[in-house]
């Protein structure tokens, strides 16, 4: 890989290093397990062991930080996506999952559940998008009823990471508040009765991944997470912590890309000369290199201004996220390119990085969805 050119403090590099060597130990199974639709045993025992995931929950709870923070997430997800996109996705998703119980759930529930988050002994999940609805988020359909000490809950949630292998779900609803529809989030185990897990969608890039089903689960009132119609602030302070996260696979991506061909083109000849030193190649592959190192000198800014204060730099870590998956995608596109008939093979590790790449601009927020909101920012900025 090539070599960090960005200045960061010692704590932030040992943490580099923790997460290179478990990209290297879990390299071996990552062909097998990108294409998984279920966690790979193997690769949760190296991340487990590791103790990375401890970065995930608050120190309190076993975390290594007084709270989440983003920029040892973010550095983590750059070297775990440069090798395998199962990790990378097995290790963010505990802190997604578990955010808003860490930051706004009863202690009785965060002491139940966040150290085994933190120790990956519970996976965590968060559901959000329904099949009709994605981006807009208050077209939901769940329902959460109050009945007594208990709630109700009925719905459909659709593309939810880790649907399956989750042993809890952070679940956003509808209810009636004071008279007004409002949106609260609630714990609901995955054991409880009524909940059931379909995998009716397969991507160009699997992940675990599913449809999860909500026919009248109870579970008692202190699952609820937050105040009643606050759920919306908690997902908020999700995206805020862990959006710029994906900035930082997708810059592993585009690095392992770059490498990649870089080594193709050094490697092989055409008309009596290496590809790099012929025609347009030289261009693409300086190219991409300053693509990224633009892209990483944004995201790390990103990362530490959201460990900072996260919700006050919201937008930075929106650039970020936006620009370094657009990055990517042209990243891993010249890469394939440069590697010619050999970069389209099957089962390829640049075939592999190139479906991998792509749901990127689509996760945390579609960059047409986060330039809009970048958009009205900066006009409110410069006219006032």
């Amino acid at each position: 890989m090539t070599e960090q050119l960005f200045e960061l403090p010692e704590s932030y590099l040992a943490i580099i290093e923790e997460a290179k060597k478990v990209a290297q130990q879990v390299a071996p199974y990552a062909h097998h397990a990108d294409e998984a639709d279920h966690f790979d045993p193997n690769v949760r025992q190296i991340l487990a062991e590791s103790g990375l995931c401890s970065l995930t929950v608050p120190k309190k709870f076993g975390g290594r930080f007084e709270e989440v923070d983003s920029l040892a997430v973010t550095v983590v997800r750059e070297q775990l996506a440069y090798e395998s996109a199962h990790v990378d996705s097995m290790f963010c998703m505990q802190g997604i999952g578990s955010y808003a119980l860490a930051q706004a759930g009863s202690p009785a529930l965060q002491e139940a559940w966040l150290p085994a988050v933190g120790r990956l002994e519970s996976i965590a999940a968060l559901g959000l998008t329904e099949p009709d609805v994605g981006s807009d988020l208050r077209a939901i359909t769940t329902t959460i009823e109050v009945e007594g000490d208990l709630l109700r809950i009925n719905g459909h949630k659709s593309f939810i990471t880790n649907a399956g292998d989750a042993d809890f779900y952070t679940m956003l609803g509808k209810e009636t508040v004071g008279g007004e529809i409002a949106y609260s989030l609630v714990l609901i185990p995955a054991s409880t009765p009524g909940l059931s897990v379909s995998h009716p969608h397969q991507i160009i890039a699997p992940h675990v991944l599913g449809d999860v089903i909500m026919k009248d689960v109870m579970v008692p009132s202190s699952h609820r997470i937050g105040e009643p119609g606050k759920g919306f602030n908690l997902v908020l302070a999700t995206l805020s912590t862990f959006r710029v996260s994906v900035a930082g696979a997708a810059i592993g991506i585009a690095q392992a890309a770059l490498d990649e061909a870089t080594k193709h083109a050094a490697g092989r000849e055409q008309f009596g000369v290496p590809l790099a030193r012929l025609g347009g190649i030289p261009a693409q592959l300086a190219n991409s290199w300053a693509e990224i190192e633009m892209a990483r000198a944004l995201t790390y800014r990103a990362a530490a201004a959201s460990a900072r204060d996260a919700r006050a730099n919201l937008y930075l870590s929106s650039l970020a996220k936006a620009g370094a998956t657009e990055m990517s995608g042209r990243v891993v596109d010249r890469a394939v390119q440069i590697m010619g008939r050999f970069g389209i093979v099957r089962g390829s590790k640049i075939e592999r990085l190139y479906r991998e790449a792509r749901p990127l601009r689509i996760y945390e927020g579609a960059t047409e969805v986060i330039y809009d909101s970048l958009a009205k920012q900066l006009v409110k900025r410069v006219t006032g």
